[in-house]
Formats: C-alpha cells, structure tokens, sequence
C-alpha cells in the first residue's frame, strides 16, 4: 500500500535514527498484528500478578468518603445535573450538544458522521482519513471516559449507588465492545494513556460501592495490563515526542502506581517517572511556557503533570525538585498571560483536558486554585475563582484549609507588564485586576513550534492580540477542525488568520501538511522596555526571505504611558515589488463601523475602540467569508462564529513602514 503524501513529506524531514526507529516501530506492528488474535484471549490473572496485594487505602481515601456531601458546595448542583444525563446515555462534546448516544453507546463509532468505525487490526488504520473513520477526534473523546469519572463523582458526593451502577454499565458495555488491539479505540498511544488515568479514577471513586468485583475486577485488571504493556512499548519518540509522550507516561505511572499487583508494573513506573521528569524540562522552556507554541496543550499536559507529581506523592514516591521547580513556571506562565482577560488562542487546540473534576468552564481560574494550594502562592488565589471543583477532588477538607490561610495582601494592585524570552511572548499591560481599565497586548515572537516537524504551531510570527475591558478586542481566531475539513484547518493555521503581515499572499512559513511544516520563519526580539503604563517592544522574522526578491518583516508595538494608545509600525525590509496584507481580526461580539477611508470605530459592548490605519493602505471588512475563507473565530474544536476581519492591502516597491493607531476608550 502506497504512503500517504503527507506521511511521505514527513519522512524527508526526519533523520536517519527516527526513520529506523520508525521502521521498528512497522515491524512490531506487523508481529502485533500476526500475534493479535493470541493476544486477545483472556489472561489468567494469576499470569499477570506479582503476587503483591494492592494497597488498602486508595489515593483519594484520607480526604473523601462516599458519605461525603457536596451540599454546602455551589457546585455540586451542576455535577448532578451533568451526571444524569451521563447515566442517560447524552454527553456534551466539541459541537454535539447535549447528544441522545441511543439506548446503547456504541464505541466503535463516529456520532458526528454517524458511521461505524473500522474494526480489525487497530495500527492498520488510517486514523487521518475521515472518509475511513470519520473525524477521529470524535470517536476518541468518548472513549476517554471522562463520563466514567463523573458519575464517579456524583457517587461520592450524593452517596447514590445508581450513578456507581450507570459507570458499571459503560465500562462493562466497552469491555464488550472494545477487544484488545481492534478498532480505532487501540489506535494511539495516547488515547489509551488518557483512558488509563480516567479508569484509575473511576475506580477509585466507585471503589466504595463493591460494585467492582468479582468477574468484573479482573476483566478491569486484564485490560489495564494491556494497556500498560502497549503503551510502554509503544512511546512516541523523535518527532512525535510532543504532548503525546507526556500523556503517554502519565497514563503509565498512574495507571502502574494504582495496579502495583500487576507484573511488570515497578519497571514501568520507574520508565515512565523518568520520561515524565525529563520532558517536562525537554518540552518547556525555563520561563514556563511551552515549546509547541499552543497554549491549549500547555494546559493539556499541566494536568497530567499535576495528576503524576500527586499520585507520586500519595504513594510516597515524589518526583525531584526540577519537576516541580518547572510545573510552578508553568503555572507562572499561565497566570501571567491571563492577567489582562482571557487567554489568547495560540497555537492548536482540540480542546484536550485529562480528567473531567468539574471548573471546565475556567479551567485556568479553576486550577489557579490548584496551583496557589501545591506551591502556597498568593499571586496564584489571586487569579483564581475560589475553592475550585477540581481543588477538592485533588485535595479535600485539608486543601481548603490551606487555600484559605493563603493571604494576598501583597499581590500587586496594577497587572504587570511581563516578558518572556525563551517562549518569546512580550506583554505591555496597564490597569488592574478584574477591572474596566485594564489593557493588555501579547506580542508573539516565538517560534514556529516544537521539533522538526512544528505539529500544533501557527504561522502566526509577530502576531498582536489585544484585551481591553476584561474581554479580548484583537484575537488569535483559534483552530476550528484537524482532519475533516482541509481548508478549514489550513486557514486557521494561516498567516492571513492572524494580527500580522502577509507578503506575496504566502505563509510565513510553508505548510506542507495537517500537522507539518516546511521551511519555517525564525523570529527574534530586538528591543523590550517596559514600565508600569506603557513601553514598547521590537521583533522581527525572517519566513519571507525565501521569496525571489527576500523580504524582512519588522514590527514594533508601542504602548502610550500618558494614555491608552497603541501604535504599531510594520517595516518591510525589501528592494522589489511585492503585495502587502495586514490583518486585524476583532473578537466575535466586537462590531466595526467606517469612520473615513482608514477610521474605524470598534464597539465591545463593555468600551470602545478606535483603529486608525496607514493612509498607504486599501481598507476592506469581511465577516463570515466562506470564498475566500476569512472572519471567523472558534472558540472549540469545531465550532466556530463569525467576526470582523479588517484588511488593509497595497503593491509596494522597496522598503515600506505603515503605522497603525489603536486607542482604547471614547
């Protein structure tokens, strides 16, 4: 069978020890596949056991009990509410809302295409290839379980055995459904990572009710083994060591630290806590951001970094100081970006999370708390949204009592600008906290992504978001889609999607594939100074120098300390003729309004704003374009809203400078 052209580009990319390893990785799954029927029959338990007996106290057994209530808790309403129609077969994810499963889920099927799923040998199928498996996202998310966790929860806040007999009946009904090795459910390491945290949860959480016993209880243990067998000998390495390989070993030390019965599990725990402490450092830089340039999978994997450094902690195997020195950064790193409003959309998200603990609607608010409770930070309460869901799943009665003796009496009354250099995130920022005057610009400078292959970055150098208000103005309009519609997700991935210059209507870096990227544009920094009102900073990037007449984009952004007024000067360093685009993309609610040739006046509900544009410079809105694709903004993997694009465009010979003025308020 031929390759997929983009797996072929892939391969021109790689070196020579990742194409062996990759070559590896086949021949096992051809063994795999020769084998699979051995493998599926069942496993005596007593072939899998290491004659240890579990542990008797759970990790979450000193801080809750199922007499536990949530009663005095403003959350716990809305757990039952979500968990009732868990047990009633409706979920809620990506844009199906609300959405009847049928009398029976079906795990090997894809609800949003309403088709079957391939079954057979899993690694023979092409997950990539929506007319074969329709979006694979869709499948894998339900088959997660993050359902499983939260009638786990609902059992342990009510005491209600019904919701510990609904979670019973999923996980009987996948066990059924869901063979080892077949269909797209054994597909990705990763997938089986994620599923092994939520199972060690759900058991934990239903362990009380007895309900997991018996026949049941070994089937759990079986498949848990193969789980941990798969995934450890199926690591992602060289250029898919992303977030994958993080969620990868979390599953494993998680899943090998709940089930110490099982054989095998001491060497995986040790394999897996020394991959989990190392790329922690690998996949981070030291100012706490992270290196695949997406901040949708710095919280992804922040989770499962948390969730580790717990579980080694209840256990009494903490992981070193590095790891946690790192975690703290990254926790900084979050909190900082979020001061003035929501945080900025860079780079992909699928709207990934780990463990469904309740607060998902702030999931940065919500594990600010988590982060003021691990590290006694009172910069970190300040940002919080009080004792969050997920605090008091993680952390019970005794997290409470530490969160409620953090004082923040010496948090700072104005948010701070900030730089970031190794990410290469800059922040000019005036105002205070949680109020009407608060402006912030992020300044990306970064790079491209991580590794060779960039997977989850944007083309987005020198990009500009704006937040004013409380409420975000100029936006990073998201990622929408991966594998179902191509120029869907080759546009949110665009140059032309973001608050930056396009030369000659090319990428800044060239786009080769879903997840890959060709020859990619360099950024640097070249000058921040900040103060508390304003300041400037200077970057440039270098994607376009491989035109035939090689072009420098330069960009200076400025913030006025006698008064709200952005300006932003764009050089284009260049000798011959070449076509300039400069993008503004508003939020969905913010509505635009001519005021002359190159005026607009920008309505956000809660202010105004008011972008004056180069006079050099043709100015055209779009809102909703389908032909050619262009203002819209998505706030979740597919979904997505219409919202204002303003375009100024111009045919220029040689070097260039246009200014764009942006002032906040009337």
């Amino acid at each position: 069978m031929q390759a997929p052209a983009w797996y072929a580009r892939r391969l021109r990319s790689m070196s020579p020890h990742e194409v062996w390893w990759r070559l590896g990785v086949k021949l096992r799954g051809s063994a795999d596949r020769m084998l699979l029927r051995r493998h599926q029959r069942p496993i005596p338990l007593g072939s899998i056991l290491n004659g240890r007996t579990r542990r008797p106290a759970g990790f979450l057994a000193d801080h809750l009990t199922v007499d536990q209530t949530l009663g005095s808790e403003p959350f716990g309403r809305d757990l039952l509410t979500q968990a009732n129609a868990v047990a009633a077969n409706r979920l809620s994810f990506f844009d199906l809302r609300d959405f009847h499963l049928g009398d029976e889920v079906r795990w090997n099927y894809e609800y949003k295409a309403g088709k079957p799923t391939p079954l057979g040998f899993a690694g023979a199928i092409d997950y990539r290839n929506h007319r074969v498996t329709g979006d694979c996202k869709f499948v894998w998310e339900l088959n997660r379980h993050h359902q499983l966790v939260v009638l786990g929860r609902a059992y342990r806040a009510s005491g209600e055995v019904r919701y510990a007999e609904a979670a019973v009946r999923l996980l009987t009904s996948w066990l059924d459904q869901c063979p080892y090795g077949e269909g797209m459910n054994w597909r990705s390491p990763l997938e089986l990572g994620v599923r092994l945290v939520n199972w060690v949860w759900a058991m934990e959480l239903i362990g009380p009710s007895g309900l997991v016993a018996g026949e049941l209880e070994e089937r759990v243990l079986a498949l848990a083994y193969r789980h941990l067998w798969d995934i450890s000998g199926k690591y992602s390495r060289y250029s898919s060591a992303n977030n994958h390989l993080v969620g990868e070993a979390a599953g494993v030390f998680i899943g090998s630290s709940y089930f110490p019965q099982l054989k095998g599990s001491e060497r995986w725990r040790n394999e897996s806590q020394a991959i989990l402490e190392r790329e922690i450092l690998n996949q981070t830089y030291s100012d706490g951001g992270t290196r695949e340039q997406a901040f949708g999978y710095h919280l992804f994997v922040l989770q499962f970094f948390v969730l580790s450094g717990l579980m080694a902690r209840s256990t009494g195997r903490d992981f070193g100081e590095a790891y946690w020195r790192r975690l703290e950064q990254m926790f900084e790193f979050i909190a900082l970006l979020t001061d003035g409003g929501p945080l900025p959309m860079v780079g992909d998200c699928d709207d990934g999370y780990v463990l469904d603990l309740g607060g998902r609607d702030d999931i940065v608010r919500s594990y600010m708390t988590v982060g003021a409770i691990l590290f006694d930070r009172a910069d970190f309460k300040a940002r919080a949204s009080g004792f969050s869901e997920p605090a008091f799943w993680l952390f019970g009665p005794a997290g409470r009592e530490r969160y409620e003796r953090i004082g923040v009496d010496d948090v700072p009354a104005a948010i701070q600008p900030h730089a970031f250099p190794e990410s290469g995130y800059y922040l000019l920022q005036r105002g205070h906290p949680d109020s009407a005057d608060r402006i912030s610009v992020v300044f990306d400078c970064g790079d491209l992504g991580f590794g060779s292959i960039a997977a989850h970055g944007h083309a987005d150098a020198l990009s500009v978001t704006l937040r004013a208000f409380g409420s975000d103005v100029l936006v990073d309009p998201g990622t929408y889609d991966y594998f179902t519609y191509e120029p869907w997700r080759m546009y949110f991935r665009s140059t032309r999607a973001h608050n930056t210059v396009v030369i000659d209507e090319q990428d800044q870096s060239e786009m080769l594939g879903l997840f890959l990227w060709g020859k990619r544009a360099r950024s640097r920094c070249t000058r921040w100074r900040s103060s508390v009102r304003g300041g400037e900073v200077v970057g440039e990037h270098d994607g376009y120098r491989r035109l035939s007449d090689p072009v420098v984009h330069r960009r200076r952004v400025a913030m006025d300390e006698d008064g709200p007024l952005i300006v932003v000067e764009d050089e284009i360093v260049a000798e011959g003729r070449h076509t300039i685009e400069l993008n503004w993309h508003l939020a969905e609610r913010c509505r635009a309004v001519a005021r002359g040739a190159h005026e607009l006046v920008i309505d956000c509900d809660a202010g105004v704003v008011t972008m004056e544009l180069d006079p050099r410079l043709t100015v055209t809105t779009a809102h909703g374009g389908e032909e050619p694709i262009r203002g819209w903004v998505s706030r979740g993997y597919h979904q997505k809203s219409p919202a204002t694009c303003i375009t100024g465009t111009c045919e220029h010979e040689g070097m260039l400078s246009l200014r764009t003025r942006i002032r906040v308020g009337s």
